[in-house]
């Protein structure tokens, strides 16, 4: 399966869990939003001391399954995952991706933009961008 392919799924169902390698070795998995952003699997991690941030930071290889309400299709990412938060992007750079990737991951529009990027700076959340290196899933 190619990534264009699985957009039109992702485009519609937003819950995945991530998977990442934590530092003793074993996987770590933790349930995102999800969503298609260009050409990326994107989510946002609200909290940008999580242990999936930490995890990516040391190794940023990951595997994003995104499934239907009922459990019967999904999705698999696997790829490396790029990070933007406030040490490595401009202000108003990240601002704008983590809005756009909000509205990518099912939420589309927030109520108050100026709350959401007041709580999104607190809280040092991250915008992930995950490559897709290999997509396979069940697409019914």
């Amino acid at each position: 399966m190619q990534f264009e392919q699985a957009k039109p799924f992702l485009a519609n169902n937003h819950r995945a869990v991530v998977n990442t390698l934590g530092a003793s070795g074993g996987i770590q998995s933790s349930i995102v939003v999800c969503g298609a952003y260009q050409e990326y699997m994107a989510f946002v991690s609200i909290r940008g001391r999580s242990a999936k941030i930490r995890n990516l930071r040391r190794n940023p290889r990951c595997t994003v399954v995104a499934t239907s309400a009922d459990w019967r299709n999904y999705v698999v990412v696997e790829g490396e995952a790029r990070l933007f938060d406030s040490t490595n992007t401009p202000a108003e750079e990240l601002r704008q991706k983590l809005r756009e990737v909000f509205k990518v991951c099912g939420d589309g529009t927030h109520s108050d933009w100026e709350e959401y990027d007041r709580v999104m700076l607190q809280n040092e959340a991250v915008v992930v961008l995950v490559t897709p290196e290999r997509v396979y899933g069940l697409l019914r």
